[in-house]
């Protein structure tokens, strides 16, 4: 695990609403995300992104790289937090995962939120 930032996700109640917002805010550019429901992928010139709707009043989710999901998420475990399956519904597809890597929600010990992120074969 190398632990250094890799991914964000920006949860808005209206996806296109959001991408006019922080497109004219910080100029970045938006394509069609690979789940259902508007999203999209997010290019900053630094670390890559997404946006889904459906999450008003969301806080942004920060993903931290892991070599191996599978392993990373079991210490989390083993450590007192918790790990939420996202699945298919949360964009886990295998066409997502080919695209953008695997991820996982997780909780430390004490509740606070952050993301483990497997980035993509050859990334």
């Amino acid at each position: 695990m190398t632990g250094e930032p890799t991914f964000f996700e920006i949860g808005v109640a209206d996806p296109e609403r959001g991408r006019a917002f922080y497109g004219t805010l910080f100029g970045w550019t938006f394509e069609p995300g690979t789940s259902g429901g508007g999203g999209f992928a997010i290019t900053t010139g630094g670390v890559p992104g997404g946006m889904h709707g459906g999450d008003a009043g969301a806080s942004p989710y920060l993903f931290f790289r892991v070599d191996d999901l599978d392993a990373a998420a079991a210490q989390v475990r083993d450590l007192g937090g918790t790990v939420e399956d996202l699945g298919e519904e949360g964009g886990e597809s295998e066409e997502s995962a080919d695209r953008f890597g695997r991820f996982k929600l997780c909780r430390d010990d004490q509740g606070s939120a952050f993301g483990l992120h497997e980035p993509p074969k050859g990334a």
